[in-house]
């Protein structure tokens, strides 16, 4: 269950054996059923998670009851809340599973602890951070510059895996159009080949 997880790490910092064991101690293996919410709106984030294997989703609510689709994840990304997370505030987004899901999930209180024990690790969490905030940038970017074809095109070229492992449905939510309009562009970009 380490395997790829310590990749994932080593590929910020160079981390010891014995510093890899003691990660391990502070990261708990957790599997989740499909469908499982591990965080509610109102809820305080206790977790940031490397996902293992499955798929998940970050979402709000609006007002109208409608699923905002903030993020999507699968194998070998990070997730959490991390406004909530990090300032122990509570969330106003939900984090749930869309297949069975398998996480190393840490708390807080461990994560410093191993700050403290492997300073390092700092580093690697900043470099997550920075790629994060990278990322929800070039999606911000894309959100009000590109048309609503050109933003399904960037999603698949940039995660290919996922249409077929999440429904078109919420997809639409992701990009920011209805599940019609979406069904519009595929059929249009079908005839276009």
């Amino acid at each position: 269950m380490f395997t790829e997880f310590d990749k994932n790490l080593t590929s910020y910092v160079e981390l010891s054996i014995e510093e890899l064991d003691l990660i391990h101690r502070h990261f708990q293996p957790k599997t989740y059923r499909k469908k499982t919410l591990l965080l509610s709106s109102g809820q305080v984030c206790d977790f940031e998670a490397y996902l293992v294997k499955g798929c998940l989703k970050r979402y709000y609510v609006d007002p109208n009851g409608d699923e905002i689709i903030l993020q999507f994840a699968v194998e070998d990304w990070w997730v959490s809340d991390m406004v909530s997370f990090t300032e122990q505030i509570p969330s106003h987004l939900y984090i749930e599973t869309i297949e069975e899901t398998s996480l190393l999930q840490i708390t807080n209180q461990s994560k410093e602890l191993l700050f403290q024990q492997i300073p390092k690790l700092e580093r690697v969490f900043r470099l997550l951070v920075q790629r994060a905030y990278s990322v929800l940038e070039n999606r911000f970017f894309t959100a009000i510059t590109a048309s609503a074809e050109e933003r399904y095109l960037n999603f698949i070229k940039k995660y290919p895996m996922l249409p077929q492992r999440v429904p078109q449905y919420q997809i639409a939510s992701y990009l920011g159009i209805t599940p019609e309009a979406l069904s519009r562009i595929r059929a249009s970009l079908l005839r276009k080949r």
